[in-house]
């Protein structure tokens, strides 16, 4: 089969929802929230998503048979942008090597709720529009560079903890879709005088708490070198779900 333009997202819901872990992000892209930027191929049952609501092109291209992910990423060759960065199933990067130089951005897991009651205690409150300004000031001391896009306080499914009124620690969501029952954790950080408090442990469990009333699929992904986060997210109740790499193409 050629690689062809997928708009219709009853088809791509089938599509990727046999594997709502590893999907996760695409699942939540289908949402009227993110589907505006997005832009979808397939090659059979084989699925890519290309993301371009921040600032580089985000190319998402996962599945658990190497032949068919990679089938389909060497079709998309000519379609793709000169620059992006993109999410792979492990080794399929090579499809691109001979037209775009990688820049690996390291192994990375995907990580998936599997046992709800091992979460911790819930600490912290709902963050809204009115605390952007001091959860960007967070981020800028805590979490330098993270991908963060502001729309997504208006979810209401972050979760911050304060100590004497200033924000000290924060979990997030880089997706949430009740309608596809799936969540992604992200922009999860602790101010670095308060680290090893257990405030994140807190703020992770209390905002999984929260999705669990809307959503049966809460995932993450971490560096699969960051051991302080994957021994949180352990203890939390989490499992690896699958591995996959990230990495900044160029074309030649």
């Amino acid at each position: 089969m050629a690689v062809t333009g997928v708009h219709d997202r009853d088809e791509l819901a089938r599509l990727l929802g046999g594997a709502p872990a590893l999907h996760a992000y695409q699942l939540g892209d289908l949402d009227d929230f993110f589907w505006p930027y997005t832009t979808w191929y397939r090659d059979g049952d084989a699925v890519a998503l290309v993301y371009h609501g921040g600032g580089l092109p985000v190319l998402l291209a996962f599945d658990d048979r190497p032949q068919s992910s990679h089938t389909l990423l060497a079709g998309l060759v000519p379609l793709l942008p000169r620059r992006f960065y993109a999410h792979l199933s492990p080794g399929a990067e090579r499809v691109l090597a001979a037209q775009f130089d990688a820049v690996p951005g390291g192994p990375h897991l995907k990580l998936a709720l599997t046992d709800p009651g091992a979460l911790a205690d819930p600490l912290g409150d709902v963050l809204t529009a009115a605390d952007l300004p001091e959860l960007l000031a967070l981020y800028e001391v805590a979490y330098p560079g993270n991908w963060f896009d502001a729309r997504m306080l208006e979810t209401g499914q972050y979760v911050g903890v304060r100590r004497d009124g200033e924000l000290l620690a924060v979990a997030g969501v880089h997706v949430w879709s009740p309608k596809y029952r799936v969540a992604a954790l992200g922009n999860v950080t602790t101010h670095p005088r308060a680290r090893g408090e257990g405030l994140a442990r807190g703020a992770v469990s209390a905002l999984c708490r929260r999705l669990l009333d809307t959503v049966d699929h809460v995932t993450l992904n971490v560096l699969a070198g960051n051991g302080a986060a994957r021994s949180l997210y352990a203890g939390l109740g989490f499992t690896t779900a699958a591995e996959y790499g990230e990495f900044t193409f160029t074309a030649r």
